[in-house]
């Protein structure tokens, strides 16, 4: 009997070891997680982006209404049939504005900094965020980036929210036109940066330089830190030069998304005015 329950305990742990496998110690990879889109403006541009993987979409008649409109292909909206508002409160995060359109889709193809940034030019624009966490203030800056013609936002991977819901909401649109580029350090992506021949200006309220005194013969890459925090230490040095926006003195500090624009602008107008002369 002892021997026949020894047999019995060494098929068991046979089959178990079948199931699992040989690779039983490095588990299967899961799927990556799809994304949800969701507000008109966001859902309405990644519909005309043929980069960009969708699976399904979810819009009521009103929704559908407004497609009809935009650049989105008629072939396309031909196969969506229209839903109740609550079906697509379901499918989001309570709260979620999603205007009565919603998208689940794949992330778009991974856009690399040595490819986007490539034989920059004199005008030329990107932004890189250093530690900027909140998603709202993200998207804007990225929907800021697109209104002045930026290459690229760059982003460190592991802090960044993923792109869609809010992010995508407050972009409205311009996750589709400016490259998100993720990259594992700010202070390399930097050095990347300074090699290729970006002037790296990095934003900071006690710098002694105004934003006016910006190069204007330089492609520019605008560092953006924290509300509160600012550029860290590291990549402050990092940067060619800090520069700072000209408030009031009772105001301690701008919105990141704000003093982003501002130095969109400001950099836009000064290599504009350079080009003219």
């Amino acid at each position: 009997m002892a021997q026949k329950q020894k047999s019995k305990t060494r098929i068991r742990r046979k089959a178990k070891a079948g199931a699992a496998g040989p690779g039983r110690n490095r588990p299967a990879r899961p799927p990556a997680d799809s994304l949800w889109l969701y507000g008109r403006h966001a859902v309405a541009a990644a519909l005309s982006n043929s980069e960009r993987p969708l699976r399904r979409v979810l819009a009521t008649q009103s929704a559908l209404d407004f497609l009809s409109g935009t650049p989105a292909p008629k072939a396309l909206l031909s196969k969506i049939s229209p839903v109740a508002p609550h079906e697509i409160d379901a499918a989001l995060p309570a709260g979620a504005v999603h205007q009565g359109l919603a998208a689940e889709v794949d992330d778009l193809p991974r856009a690399r900094l040595r490819d986007v940034c490539a034989d920059p030019a004199p005008g030329d624009l990107v932004a890189v965020l250093d530690q900027i966490t909140d998603p709202h203030n993200i998207g804007a800056v990225i929907r800021s980036a697109a209104a002045f013609g930026a290459r690229a936002v760059i982003v460190q991977d592991r802090r960044t929210p993923r792109a869609d819901g809010a992010l995508a909401k407050a972009a409205a649109g311009a996750l589709e036109i400016v490259p998100l580029i993720r990259v594992v350090n700010i202070a390399r992506a930097l050095e990347g940066l300074q090699g290729l021949g970006w002037h790296c200006a990095g934003l900071a309220g006690a710098a002694s330089d105004a934003m006016s005194d910006l190069p204007a013969d330089n492609a520019a890459a605008i560092v953006l830190g924290a509300e509160g925090a600012g550029l860290r230490q590291l990549v402050a040095t990092t940067c060619d030069r800090l520069y700072h926006i000209p408030i009031a003195a009772g105001v301690e500090s701008l919105n990141v998304s704000n003093a982003a624009a501002i130095a969109f602008y400001e950099t836009a107008r000064r290599q504009n005015q350079a080009a003219k002369l």
